[in-house]
């Protein structure tokens, strides 16, 4: 906009004989146009110089004018000095525009470059993160008061959301997966001398009210990522890759679990399903990496795995929610064993008529069509997962979400809202932003270090590696016929080690439902020790899967000269691409 202090400068000029024709046969133009010319010329003030000049283009002046009028032929320019103060030439050293750092300058340059002002680059991150942070507290502490202040939960909730963000954004420099600092985090504000205050000034019922938020984020973030159509396009590798090593894993490990461990055949199964799932949130991005470059896409292997990831996250869920509803129900054994069934007829009963229903409400021409759809979404999720608890079929709840978000997903996609385009799937990947830190430095604060006994942590990485050493080489085989070398096999093996956030989701559940419904002293133990092997397994698995899926690729994958766009495919399989 330009300067209203800055002085215009009319060029003078002398009018000559032939200059004068000319304005001479301009006179005969219509009335019309001379009245319009009349009233701009009537109204042309010093001030309205400066208005009327602050457009894209500058205003020009051609009127018949009267006597002793000047003519302007040339636009009217914007005449603004360069500052020239003793404070700008005191402060030009510290200004970004006053130079840039050269292509491949030094880390102390790029440094340096990032103080100047205005901020730039991590300074400027730091300094809006720092914005934020203050200024969700100073809210907070004017509407809870006490609650915000240390000691209160409010803080404590903060603080943690805080310090994982950071922990995470360190293991992101150092390559390792962000989710392995938050937890590390949690487990040191719960342990480390100093920082407990922290984790003990979260309420457990807190606790669990946002671990179970969080994990109706991933639900609904894995629902909304399943495509049917993309699915029945891929062979039934896909379908073999996700539900076999899935199956075989949690029979190896409840059988190691009840005979190492001692676990109940039903604890030994949910700590089966809890130990299966596959962690989308650190494969997807290695994969999504390595098919940039070019590595198997000829082959398709990154759309294989991506794709079998989500189908594997559903199916190891929903086997643990059934086994809690059977665990935790109230009965006789008939009742009991009736229960399972039951509770999966309920889940599917609710998402299938919740998803439809969003298909339809609210209608495609609403103007808030994104925004309601986001709320009906979330709040019936939420009431699938809290509504379950309540009527005593816990089990239908993580179901029934999972089953909400493709439903309606399908839906959506039918009506024009692909991966790319839906906002909702934008809507939850902020979401999960904000939930990811406080699901992992929670469940890493459920820990005790000094309360763990020897024989669980070593009994416990006893039991992940027979389950470890089973799925490896039932993944090796069942990917027999679909095509790919052995080294090939060998690299989807590889891939289908890490697990994250699933672990970090349901693993805390059991030791939740056993402390609300059956809070016997071998309950809480055998939720505790879930909970402690459910961390073991993601420290062990997460950061050893990453660096095996990005070292190895080179090795055992062919590169493509060039990735054509059906590779594309990739990122539509995985369109939640940190869906768990």
């Amino acid at each position: 906009m330009a300067d209203p202090t800055a002085s215009y400068v009319f060029p003078p000029v002398d009018p000559s004989p032939a200059e004068q024709r000319r304005r001479a046969s301009e006179r005969s133009t219509s009335s019309e146009e001379k009245q319009s010319r009349s009233s701009w010329r009537e109204s042309l003030t010093g001030t309205d110089l400066a208005t009327r000049g602050s457009g894209s283009k500058p205003p020009t002046i051609s009127d018949d004018v009267a006597d002793g009028d000047v003519f302007l032929g040339e636009p009217l320019e914007l005449q603004s000095p360069e500052p020239s103060g003793p404070c700008h030439r005191c402060a030009r050293p510290l200004l970004r525009s006053s130079y840039a750092p050269p292509a491949g300058a030094a880390l102390w340059r790029r440094a340096l470059y990032g103080c100047t002002c205005p901020p730039w680059g991590w300074l400027e991150g730091l300094l809006s993160a720092a914005a934020v942070t203050l200024s969700v507290w100073g809210l907070a502490l004017a509407l809870t008061g006490p609650h915000a202040l240390p000691g209160g939960q409010i803080f404590g909730i903060l603080c943690l959301l805080v310090l994982c963000l950071a922990a995470g954004w360190v293991a992101a420099l150092v390559r390792l997966p962000p989710l392995l600092g938050m937890l590390i985090m949690g487990l040191c504000l719960a342990n480390v001398p100093g920082l407990r205050s922290v984790a003990s000034s979260i309420p457990e019922g807190t606790s669990s009210l946002l671990r179970n938020m969080a994990l109706m984020v991933i639900l609904t973030r894995a629902g909304l990522g399943l495509d049917a159509a993309a699915l029945r396009r891929l062979s039934l590798v896909v379908l073999r890759l996700a539900f076999t090593p899935c199956l075989c894993e949690t029979l190896t490990v409840g059988v190691a679990a009840h005979l190492l461990l001692g676990f109940p055949w039903i604890w030994a199964f949910m700590l089966g399903f809890v130990l299966a799932a596959v962690s989308p949130a650190v494969v997807v991005p290695c994969l999504l990496s390595l098919q940039q470059q070019g590595y198997g896409v000829e082959k398709g292997v990154p759309t294989l795995v991506i794709a079998a990831a989500s189908v594997d996250d559903v199916l190891a869920i929903s086997g643990f929610g059934v086994l809690l509803g059977v665990n935790f129900s109230q009965g006789a054994l008939t009742e009991k064993l009736l229960s399972g069934p039951l509770e999966v007829v309920m889940g599917l009963g609710y998402g299938v008529v919740g998803g439809v229903l969003l298909w339809y409400l609210p209608g495609a021409s609403n103007s808030r069509l994104a925004l309601l759809r986001l709320l009906l979404l979330t709040c019936t999720g939420l009431l699938a997962l809290f509504g379950s608890q309540k009527v005593g079929y816990a089990g239908a709840g993580a179901l029934a979400a999972l089953t909400l978000a493709f439903v309606a997903g399908h839906g959506w996609r039918r009506s024009g809202w692909t991966g790319d385009t839906n906002p909702v799937s934008d809507a939850y990947s902020v979401l999960w932003f904000v939930f990811q830190p406080l699901l992992f430095g929670l469940i890493g604060a459920e820990i005790q270090v000094n309360a763990l006994r020897a024989d669980t942590v070593g009994l416990g990485l006893l039991v992940l590696f027979i389950g470890l050493t089973v799925r490896m080489a039932v993944t090796f085989f069942v990917v027999l016929g679909g095509g790919l070398t052995v080294k090939e096999r060998l690299f989807v093996t590889l891939a289908w080690l890490p697990k994250a956030t699933v672990q970090a989701a349901i693993g805390p559940v059991a030791l939740d439902f056993a402390r609300q419904y059956a809070p016997t002293p071998e309950n809480i133990s055998l939720g505790e020790q879930v909970v402690a092997i459910a961390v073991l397994v993601i420290l062990v698995t997460a950061p050893l899967g990453a660096a095996a899926i990005m070292l190895s690729a080179p090795r055992l994958l062919s590169k493509a000269s060039q990735v054509g766009p059906d590779d594309k495919e990739v990122q539509k399989v995985a369109n939640g691409d940190n869906t768990a």
